[in-house]
């Protein structure tokens, strides 16, 4: 999956936005009420696209021993994913995790944010 791709398939989840808000950096941020599910730099690092991802802290686990192109982001946690595009994570599994990241957020809102969302 290239960017552009990754980017659409964002923008095809039901009450997502994306936004530059980092000022100085060209970073795409996409959000569902109002939460961050997933960001990526807008200029490749050695030669590669990577986007976080949110993801449940087991499922991290077995991710990163599984795929070369999921591993842990800048901030140490198992709560989000680095996943490389292009790389040996297969197109359907970086939908899926994207899915999984918006699920992330979701199931944390609080129950009426919830029922708004499944409302959209």
């Amino acid at each position: 999956m290239n960017i552009e791709e990754f980017r659409e398939y964002c923008l095809s989840i039901k009450g997502s936005s994306e936004s530059l808000p980092f000022l100085g950096h060209n970073v795409l941020v996409f959000k569902v009420m109002g939460k961050m599910f997933t960001y990526i730099p807008l200029e490749p690092k050695d030669g590669v696209f990577k986007a976080d991802l949110k993801c449940d802290p087991e499922r991290s686990t077995e991710l990163r021993e599984k795929y070369e192109g999921i591993t842990e982001t800048d901030f140490k946690t198992p709560l989000w994913n680095l996943v490389t595009l292009e790389s040996d994570v297969p197109d359907e599994l970086i939908r899926e995790l994207i899915r999984h990241s918006v699920d992330e957020v979701i199931k944390k809102l609080p129950k009426k944010k919830r029922e708004e969302y499944r409302g959209l």
